[in-house]
């Protein structure tokens, strides 16, 4: 009997001590990948995140300087130094038209794009102006805590086929700015692309100085005339002075009302005011002749033709020193 019960108990043991050998060995290698150092999952970058900024302009249509619109047809390129939400962009100074999207990465985007954008015009130095054209990018959503544009030097430019009607291209410009929203205590980063030109001065010298020194050199041609031919001197000052006025009217016609005078509307009053000299030293020598007083007359003319054409040159020349 105790044979028997030595022989069942022989297996019965060899299968607790195997049990147990295997749990040993499973807490073992359970602590074993305690002990090791895990490997760490990668970890978000701190700061904001980088975006590269490119602008290649390959067209500017016409500039409307009464409302300082203009359309502009260029490539805009985005990458940034991580994935991150890249097409939620807008323009500050207009819209976009026509926006095509040829490249469409986590960390990178380009577009075609065609917009009506507009800026605030200093007209003071008309006709001979100088403007800057810009494009000014803001994402919509990422303040500059979480989305800061940089400036991509190589991906930027001007196309050499770019040609504004009317106007001289000086080059172009990129930065950036932080824009700072006072109501909502926000700022957010704004990319400025900026295309520089300036009204060609051959064309402000045709349009614009030209026809109206004619207008103010026949006018003044009067004063050479003797007192005694009134009836042409009243004619030349009277049709002078209306075309000064009429021609005024026309160069301003295609600007927008102002709060100050431009250079052409300073060039314009002192032509008025050298016209009115004129015109009033004839009525004076009008009234003298009437009266059979040649001497007074003569005078008055004399005086004339020597301190108007010095006073309106005098005041030209003021004008134009603090162009």
């Amino acid at each position: 009997m105790k044979r028997l019960a030595l022989v069942l108990a022989i297996p019965l043991l060899a299968v607790v001590f195997g049990f147990f050998g295997v749990a040993v060995s499973g807490l073992d290698h359970a602590l074993a990948q305690t002990d090791e150092p895990s490997t760490p999952s990668s970890e978000p970058q701190e700061g904001p995140a980088r975006v590269k900024v490119g602008v290649y302009v390959l067209n500017v249509g016409k500039l409307d300087t009464s409302t300082g619109s203009f359309t502009i047809d260029f490539y805009l390129s985005l990458s940034s130094d991580r994935p991150v939400e890249l097409g939620k962009f807008e323009f500050s100074n207009g819209r976009a038209t026509s926006i095509d999207k040829s490249v469409d990465d986590p960390t990178e985007k380009f577009y075609r794009i065609q917009a009506t954008l507009a800026d605030s015009l200093n007209l003071s130095r008309y006709p001979f102006d100088h403007h800057k054209l810009t494009i000014e990018i803001e994402d919509k959503e990422q303040t500059s805590r979480s989305l800061v544009y940089e400036v991509s030097q190589a991906d930027s430019g001007l196309d050499p086929a770019v040609n504004v009607s009317g106007w001289d291209l000086d080059g172009w410009e990129a930065k950036v700015d932080e824009h700072y929203y006072a109501p909502y205590d926000t700022s957010f980063s704004r990319y400025v692309f900026s295309i520089e030109i300036h009204r060609s001065v051959t064309a402000a010298i045709l349009k614009t100085l030209l026809p109206a020194l004619t207008i103010v050199a026949v006018g003044l041609l009067s004063l050479v005339l003797s007192p005694d031919k009134i009836v042409p001197r009243l004619t030349l000052n009277t049709g002078s002075l209306t075309g000064a006025v009429l021609f005024h009217l026309n160069m301003t016609s295609s600007l927008p009302p102002m709060g100050y005078l431009t250079f052409g509307d300073r060039f314009m009053l002192f032509n008025y005011l050298g016209l009115a000299m004129t015109l009033v030293s004839t009525l004076i020598a009008l009234y003298y002749v009437d009266r059979k007083r040649t001497d007074e007359a003569n005078r008055v003319h004399n005086l004339a033709l020597i301190i108007v054409p010095l006073v309106w040159v005098g005041l030209q020349g003021l004008n134009f020193l603090f162009l």
